[in-house]
């Protein structure tokens, strides 16, 4: 791995689980549960000038990577809960580079991208505990990448989690922050 690898992915790829056993799945939830405080901790006395600050070159500000979580992972809630609900939809992608660059993830405080992961990951987690094992394998067609259960599907956004995190804590010790 070049030392860009490192900055771009500091957890590594993303590789789906061998197992989506529910004991596995109870791990995935409980990173879900923690991002929220997990990021806050992360983010926790932040400058504005260090908000804006960029993980990597050429890559997001701290800023919008608080943003671009509350973005994708509302997007993830409604694409669950349409797997839920409907025979394998086809979703609508979304171009996050194009959303990251839009004022509002460029300009606004992140509290407010903190407090909807909050409140989103509190009833996200609380869908999640309450289903049966069969609707993990129900999911959602992708256009872009194919089909997704949401065992695997919830796998991704445990890695999604954790992978924007490390670009906030990895920064803050490079920096000295």
């Amino acid at each position: 791995m070049t030392d860009l690898d490192d900055l771009r992915f500091p957890i590594g790829s993303f590789s789906p689980p061998a197992s989506s056993m529910s004991g596995v799945r109870a791990a995935h939830i409980q990173t879900l549960r923690l991002l929220p405080e997990r990021l806050r901790a992360a983010t926790s006395g932040l400058s504005d000038t260090q908000l804006d600050t960029p993980y990597r070159e050429d890559g997001w500000t701290v800023r919008q990577v608080v943003h671009h979580l509350a973005d994708s992972h509302s997007n993830a809630y409604i694409r669950f809960k349409l797997a839920l609900t409907e025979d394998w939809p086809t979703i609508k992608p979304y171009d996050q580079s194009a959303w990251a660059n839009l004022p509002d993830s460029r300009w606004l405080p992140i509290e407010g991208s903190l407090a909807l992961l909050d409140a989103l990951h509190g009833r996200w987690v609380a869908l999640l505990e309450s289903l049966p094992e069969e609707d993990f394998r129900k999911g959602y067609n992708h256009p872009e990448s194919g089909q997704q259960n949401l065992a695997k599907a919830l796998a991704s956004y445990d890695w999604h989690s954790r992978h924007h995190t490390a670009h906030v804590t990895r920064l803050r010790t490079r920096r000295g922050w």
